[in-house]
């Protein structure tokens, strides 16, 4: 597991659903593209409205199943890894907004495993370790 803790960088990528890259939406593009390097986490947030450089407001209507809304993809972990993948993502967008900002990060582990009847290795190994 990446160790992230300290001073690390927050990388939020604006989107619109509609966008796509070779064939795919653009978001899951960037998901996997993250993924695949090793980025310590993602996550893509879904707006309820919103407007870009364009000026064209989207939301979401009961009756309009085709609304382009809003996306933003959340990145965290180190300024060189951002600064490295950086071209690659630029190169994969035709519009949309790349912000960054210096973030602490006070936690960061995976989820507890759900075990059955306690019987699951995570927590005997917790348990042998004085871990809970």
């Amino acid at each position: 597991m990446t160790k992230l803790t300290g001073e690390q960088l927050l990388m939020r990528i604006f989107i619109g659903e509609g966008d796509r890259f070779e064939h795919k939406p653009l978001y899951e593009a960037l998901m996997e593209l993250l993924r695949l390097e090793g980025f310590a986490g993602a996550t893509v947030l879904r707006g309820v409205c919103g407007f870009g450089a364009n000026r064209v407001y989207h939301t979401q209507k009961l009756l309009d199943l085709s609304a382009k809304l809003p996306l933003v993809v959340e990145v965290v972990d180190c300024q060189e890894k951002i600064n490295a993948i950086m071209p690659r993502i630029d190169a994969m967008m035709g519009g949309g907004m790349i912000t960054l900002e210096k973030v602490t990060v006070i936690r960061y582990s995976p989820a507890a495993q759900e075990c059955i009847a306690g019987s699951c290795s995570c927590q005997l190994q917790a348990a042998g370790n004085g871990e809970n």
